[in-house]
This record gives structure tokens, sequence and C-alpha cells, in this order.
């Protein structure tokens, strides 16, 4: 359901039920007959609305296909099918959707943050899907924990304490009471996270932003949130090799993520890590981003080879 105020036509919403999952997935078709054929794996705490700029900004190189991810924006989670979702997981997950939704085709993987993290699993996890793989963009993504520009004890904090809340009755009891929409409204703002978002917003965008956060919040499965959050702070996919090219997205401004240690850590991964700069501050748009806030993060050197006729 989406309450956010954003305005996806009805036509581009597609049911999506895989493995007695049930959720949603993003079909926008290009402009102007463009041939190639984007995947975007978004990143950790949103959901198709949050993303629905940056579609509308691809579509001009080509169709563009974002599926939710189990826990994420409103699609069921792993727990109801008596599963962890852990970066594995969600590799297996997206190994599938990509057999059943581009089978025998070539497709231009984008992978937001998180994202990226478990698109890198899955290609090594499913190397032959490697062979399908036209051009792979991490927008803002990393490698391993220690790409985090985080102090030690954050850090601690986040690979220890959601634990406590990965349990349904724990679970149950963050989200009736913790995410309460009362209480979200008083505290939200000033909570670190917020602080990143919201910066140089006036009230009026800052209320209306924390709005559509506290959906977020209320839609999203805590369990899968608390979960992803540890994978995140503990992952590390610097041990195997991926024998593919891939842009790299760095901001330089990025307040989570180190730039030249996450070049580093890609380097050990893949054939090439081509970096180019996306003239922003913000590791993301404010919660919600159009057509005109999403393009910056696709920089001209990116654009040109988007331009290119796709492999067949």
């Amino acid at each position: 359901m989406n309450n956010s105020g954003v305005k996806i036509p009805a036509e581009y919403i597609v049911p999506l039920n895989m493995n007695g999952l049930r959720g949603r997935m993003l079909k926008v078709p290009a402009n102007q007959n463009k041939k190639r054929e984007f995947l975007v794996v978004y990143g950790h705490h949103t959901s198709l609305e949050r993303m629905y700029g940056f579609a509308d900004f691809l579509r001009d190189y080509g169709s563009v296909t974002i599926p939710d991810l189990p826990g994420f924006g409103g699609m069921d989670s792993f727990y109801k099918i008596h599963e962890k979702p852990d970066l594995d997981t969600l590799a297996d997950y997206l190994a599938s959707f990509i057999k059943l939704r581009f089978r025998n085709k070539q497709v231009t993987i984008v992978g937001f943050s998180t994202g990226f993290l478990i698109v890198t699993r899955m290609l090594q996890r499913y190397p032959k899907l490697c062979d399908q793989v036209d051009i792979l963009v991490s927008l803002a993504g990393f490698a391993s924990h220690e790409d985090f520009v985080f102090s030690k004890t954050r850090k601690r904090f986040y690979r220890h304490v959601p634990r406590l809340f990965e349990r349904r009755l724990t679970a149950v009891f963050f989200r009736n009471v913790l995410l309460h929409p009362t209480l979200l409204k008083l505290f939200y703002k000033h909570t670190y996270n917020a602080r990143e978002k919201f910066d140089g917003l006036d009230d009026s965008n800052i209320g209306s932003m924390t709005k559509f956060e506290i959906q977020l919040w209320r839609t999203n499965d805590v369990r899968t949130y608390m979960k992803t959050t540890r994978e995140m702070f503990n992952a590390d996919n610097t041990k195997q090799k991926v024998p593919l090219n891939v842009w790299q997205v760095a901001i330089p401004a990025d307040k989570y993520f180190d730039e030249k240690r996450t070049e580093k850590h890609l380097k050990m991964i893949f054939k090439k890590v081509t970096v180019v700069k996306a003239d922003q501050k913000r590791h993301m748009p404010i919660v919600l981003a159009d057509k005109s806030a999403a393009a910056p993060y696709f920089p001209p050197k990116l654009l040109q080879a988007f331009r290119r006729q796709p492999k067949h």
C-alpha cells in the first residue's frame, strides 16, 4: 500500500510472488524504444516508492525493473517460510529472480549501497550469472564491514544490539511501542540518520519527509531490518573473485563509507574498478527523490556507457 504521496502509475506495479512470499515489482518501460534492461537492487530500509525517481531517470536509457526484497517495501519476510534474511539467503532470492525475470537476457545491474553487497554475494554464489551482466554498477556500494567510517563503538552497537529485536516477541514490542507513530514524530528527527537525511531542509519539508520515513519504519519488517543490519556490519565479500568489471559511483562527502578503502576492497573482488564521482553531499537523496534529484547520482561517464548498444 502506498501512503507516501508518491504517484507511481498503477500499470508499473506488478505483483511479485516467489517461494511463497508476496510482494511487488516495479516495471517501468523504456522511453524511445531503448533496448537496455536495468535491474535495480535497492538498499536498506526503503521501498519502491522511494526508488521511483531513479527508475524514472533510468528509463531514458532502458527499461527498469525493481523487485521488492523479502521483508522490505511491505513484502513478506523470510521468517514467514522459516528462513533467516542473511546475506546468502538474500543472494539466493535475487538469483532466482534474475533466472525468472531475465532468462537468457543481458541485464545492466545497479546495486544501491547494501543492495550492491547482495548483488556481489549473488555473483559469487552463482558465477554463471556473470555471463548475463552487461554493465555492473555499484552506487554508493561497499564490499566489507571495514568500509564503514563509524567509530569502533558504533560498529559494535550495530553488530550486537539489533540481535535483541530479531525474536518475534521483542520485534512486536519494537514495532508497537518504539515505532509507534506518535513517538517517531517526536523523536525521529533527533536521531543520527535523520540529521543526515534532513540536513538543509526547512520545517515543512522535514515534516513531509518524517511522515514518509515513519511509513518506511512501519512497512518494513522489524526482524528483517535488525538481522540485515547485523549482516552489513559483519559482511566481507573480499574472499572470492567475480570475473566482471564494475563501475563504482562514489560520493565524496559520504558519511557512511570510506571512499579509498571501499575502492581497495572492490579491487580485491572485481577484474577492474572504474570510479566515477557523483557531485552529491548525501549517501542517498532525501527520503523521496524525483527524477531531477536522482540524476546527479549517475555521472556523465557512466551515462555514456548506458547509451551504448547493449550486448546480445
